[in-house]
């Protein structure tokens, strides 16, 4: 798939694949297999935006995915996302989407919301929330409706 077409139809919440068509370097080429890692991991989609103009510079659509979190003893110290035009050579595929049932928590309500958990349930979304400051956060819970209509929009693209 294209970026453009997980922009226009993954969901959020959704584990996304990306890859330059290169294969893996040996484990014993540390550099050249940072580097292709650069170029090929997975990311949660976290994040839309849309398109924009800037006085006389046209800014593409984009989206961001959550490549993990690094840290010690339950503190995270770094959240590494990474952001990607739709405009992107590399190729794209959707791994995994997040099941019905799951809950989404948006940090603010909108198209500039940004997810910031799935949750197993709508119990485990308010456990977790009790526990973090998003005073803004809105909670999404993902039906089966739902997955089944991003299924097929990603099998006719």
């Amino acid at each position: 798939m294209s970026a453009q077409l997980i922009f226009d139809t993954a969901p959020l919440g959704a584990i996304i694949r990306y890859s330059d068509g290169t294969s893996r370097p040996p484990e014993r080429h540390r550099r050249k297999l940072q580097a292709w890692e650069r170029q090929n991991n997975t990311g949660r989609l976290v994040k839309r935006q849309a398109g924009t103009v800037v006085g006389e510079t046209a800014i593409p659509a984009s989206f961001t995915l959550h490549e993990g979190d690094f840290g010690s003893l339950a503190v995270i110290v770094l959240r590494v996302f990474r952001t990607f035009s739709v405009d992107s050579a590399l190729a794209f595929s959707i791994s995994e989407q997040p099941a019905p049932g799951s809950v989404l928590v948006l940090d603010r309500p909108g198209d500039a919301g940004e997810l910031v958990h799935v949750a197993l349930n709508r119990q485990a979304a308010d456990e977790w929330l009790s526990g973090h400051g998003y005073p803004n956060a809105i909670m999404h819970e993902v039906t089966a409706d739902e997955v089944a209509a991003e299924t097929g929009k990603g099998r006719a693209a």
